[in-house]
């Protein structure tokens, strides 16, 4: 591991972590948390998937125990799709999907340039740039998706009638 990339990805990891404190100071807080955990898991399930048939590989790993990036699956992206959640939280459809855009498209330009400049991520097997850029869009509208279900749902989770709901 040469120093840019070893210092790149400890700049992300910092980066990330003051990140995640920054957006968790917005309410409501546990939409952000819910979403950020949905993301972390959805997009770790996803990588290892990938990984695991070989489209897409980590040479250079700041955690070696894990075969996925663990910093983009578990930090950076999961922050920029609850940014994104904030940005699009009272947006209509056409505004979501615009919105989605100014997010996907520079993290699949990013992520171009360390796979074309950098030894940390290498795509195989016909992934590319727009592969990426296709699929961080369609999980960005699934995170998105999934917390308008959630604010959908009824608070109110027990009955009236409940005995046992507490006096």
């Amino acid at each position: 591991m040469n120093k840019f990339e070893k210092n790149t990805l400890r700049f992300l990891l910092v980066f990330g972590l003051i990140s995640f404190f920054n957006l968790m100071r917005k309410p409501p807080v546990k939409d952000w948390m819910l979403i950020f955990l949905f993301k972390g898991y959805l997009s770790s399930i996803l990588d290892k998937l990938v990984v695991r048939k070989g489209y897409i590989s980590y040479p250079v790993k700041l955690f070696k125990s894990f075969d996925i990036s663990f910093i983009f699956d578990y930090l950076l992206y999961p922050i920029a799709c609850v940014y994104y959640n904030q940005v699009t939280k009272s947006s209509n459809l056409f505004g979501i999907f615009i919105k989605t855009l100014f997010f996907s498209v520079p993290m699949a330009l990013v992520e171009h340039f360390f796979e074309t400049r950098t030894s940390l991520i290498n795509f195989k097997k016909g992934w590319n740039a727009f592969t990426s850029f296709y699929s961080m869009t369609i999980t960005f509208l699934m995170s998105r998706s999934f917390i308008a279900i959630i604010r959908k749902l009824p608070n109110k989770q027990i009955p009236e009638n409940n005995p046992y709901k507490g006096e």
